[in-house]
């Protein structure tokens, strides 16, 4: 499994189109991509434009046609521009857990 997080922080005034585009991408990857056994969008509660985004793949094949996707293009168009800074990606391993795996 391929363990990543992504975090960013967007202005202000670019709240709103961002929670729409996060919406509207989660949803699609929750219908449309099998091998993305986990995608979770978290908002920061003391500063509600820092977002914490964690995902989680089969496999390398997954991560391939998740990040190649149309999808991941037309959101990243919109949220790229909103972004204070650029995305930060990192890549995780488990080292303890509650959850069962698939």
């Amino acid at each position: 499994m391929i363990q990543k997080t992504a975090r960013f922080q967007v202005r202000r005034e670019g709240l709103q189109p961002a929670l729409a585009a996060i919406r509207e991408f989660v949803a699609y990857v929750a219908t449309r991509e099998p091998g993305t056994f986990r995608y979770e969008a978290f908002q920061e509660k003391d500063d509600r434009t820092r977002f914490l985004h964690v995902f989680v793949f089969r496999d390398v094949e997954a991560q391939r046609i998740h990040s190649s996707s149309d999808a991941v293009e037309r959101f990243t168009k919109v949220l790229y521009p909103l972004c204070v800074e650029p995305v930060t990606f990192t890549e995780f391993s488990t080292v303890a857990t509650t959850e069962s795996r698939p």
